[in-house]
């Protein structure tokens, strides 16, 4: 695939997030001290298909319960069949959102519309799989009951469109802080973010036409500092370990995810950067990690690294233009290799840190926190220069000279037992905020994960998403599988909890 590096300003914007993930710059790294919900304790997802036709409002997307979010713990032996069937449950959301794309016009004027051709059909589908889910449970423990309350979705709004009122989709709650505003001086509304001069796309809708919008973008020197920092008590660990696995300049790309659909092509419905590990993708077992060839300078690093690619919105077509994950997930524009990549373990506040087992499984952020909420968005955005101030709900727009910054600060405590879960995330947690881990769970080194991009000036790049999510900055995340061997990961632990600097 072609991989360019364009030079001079991006925008970053976002609040920080949700009830708070405090990214705070010491010890030389990013660490991320404030609680974040589980899985579970996300939004019950929307009522049994509505088309929330307010007065005014367009529909842009299609917003669908969170199946994993309502299951009970699931038998190991009914895991792999469940997944294959949440991963089946994405496509048919997927599916359903190219339908109502294909005649949204139609549905403004007639909303019955929805129903027959979108709603009721993707319905039918949701309430089989989750049929098919109860049935494999079943088979080996209690079958669940009521998962038929999660079939049903709704059409909504996108809270960020010129037209549509001041409220954010991507669970802002109507706070300002000083963020969402018209960046000083500047107009990105009235600026066509990524166009390319292209007359014959849509005004503000990006170059798939699904996102994002001008107003998902903001000057970062509009956004006030909110990064604290954080309060190293006696006794933490204040070393760091960073380990140097490239910026994927070989360009191994695909859309599959072997953490949350295992044995499932194009499981995540966008493109991956991968560094680390070159054997990953759907169907790649833990034997297969651990004879991966790396990336990493230290062979001794097999781990795998992971995330959304960044593309430009400037008209130009990517070889995956007519590729799952691509262009036909509506995943459009030259892909940008990262100017610099940053990988960095950094200990507790309060305390030493345990070796993480290995083939340890940990996604942090939310591929769908635009239609879930942000119970478990964990999006950083920043700029070169400006890392004091971090974006949750918006891209920013940088000064001439400045990159822009993407930072993932992953889950640092760990239950001590498992190395995933059935919704890949109960397993690990953040720490509380007086910097302990949460009773029953053991603190491990944190891995805070820095991506720089050096792309044209302005509003025109946008993050690959599940069609549905818009291209919204907050929907941003991070993906790690932990390949280290065992005299490698006590090296690190022993580095960070004698307070040094190693790499």
């Amino acid at each position: 695939m072609r991989r360019t590096s364009r030079k001079k300003r991006s925008t970053l914007a976002n609040r920080a997030i949700a009830a708070s993930a405090a990214l705070i710059l010491g010890g030389g790294g990013l660490v991320a001290v404030n609680v974040y919900a589980s899985a579970g304790e996300g939004p019950s997802g929307s009522p049994p298909t509505r088309t929330q036709n307010a007065a005014g409002r367009q529909m842009s997307t299609i917003d669908c319960p969170e199946a994993v979010n309502g299951l009970p713990e699931v038998p190991d032996e009914a895991r792999g069949e469940v997944d294959r069937e949440l991963a089946a449950m994405d496509t048919q959301i997927t599916d359903a959102y190219r339908q109502f794309a294909d005649r949204k016009e139609q549905i403004a004027r007639d909303p019955g519309l929805a129903e027959n051709s979108v709603l009721g059909p993707l319905r039918s589908k949701r309430t089989a799989s989750l049929d098919r889910i109860g049935i494999a449970i079943g088979r080996v423990g209690e079958r669940p009951a009521g998962l038929e309350s999660l079939a049903g979705c709704s059409l909504r709004a996108d809270d960020n469109r010129p037209g549509n009122g001041g409220d954010n989709g991507g669970g802002d709650g109507g706070q300002d802080d000083g963020q969402g505003q018209d960046p000083g001086g500047q107009d990105p509304g009235g600026q066509d973010p990524g166009q390319g001069g292209d007359p014959g796309q849509d005004q503000g809708q990006g170059q798939g036409g699904n996102g994002p919008v001008a107003a998902d973008f903001v000057d970062i020197q509009s956004v006030q500092p909110n990064v604290d920092r954080p309060r190293q008590r006696r006794g933490a660990s204040r070393g760091t370990f960073t380990t140097d696995c490239g910026r994927n300049e070989n360009g191994k790309f695909n859309p599959d995810n072997v953490i949350v659909a295992p044995g499932v092509s194009n499981g995540a419905h966008h493109m991956h950067d991968y560094i680390g590990n070159q054997a990953n993708d759907a169907f790649a077992s833990d034997d297969d990690l651990a004879d991966g060839a790396t990336t990493c300078r230290n062979q001794g690093d097999r781990s795998t690294y992971y995330w959304p690619v960044l593309r430009l919105q400037n008209g130009q077509d990517e070889r995956d233009v007519d590729a799952d994950g691509g262009g036909r997930d509506q995943n459009v524009g030259e892909i940008q290799t990262p100017s610099e990549v940053t990988l960095k373990f950094v200990g507790s506040p309060v305390g030493r840190v345990t070796a993480m087992p290995r083939f340890l499984r940990i996604i942090t952020g939310d591929a769908k926190a635009f239609t879930n909420g942000d119970a478990n968005a964990n999006a950083s955005w920043s700029c070169t220069g400006f890392e004091d101030r971090q974006l949750t709900d918006k891209y920013p727009i940088c000064p001439e000279g400045s990159q822009v910054v993407r930072t993932f600060a992953f889950q640092n405590c760990w239950d001590g037992q498992n190395a995933d879960s059935a919704n890949h995330r109960t397993h690990v947690a953040f720490a509380q905020e007086n910097g302990r881990c949460p009773n029953g769970f053991r603190a491990v080194p944190q891995l805070v994960q820095r991506i720089v991009y050096d792309v044209p000036p302005g509003p025109g790049f946008a993050v690959d998403s599940f069609p549905e999510q818009l291209h919204k900055p907050i929907t941003d995340h991070g993906d790690f599988i932990n390949v280290f061997d065992d005299r490698l990961m006590k090296k690190m632990v022993r580095c960070i909890n004698d307070g040094r600097r190693c790499r």
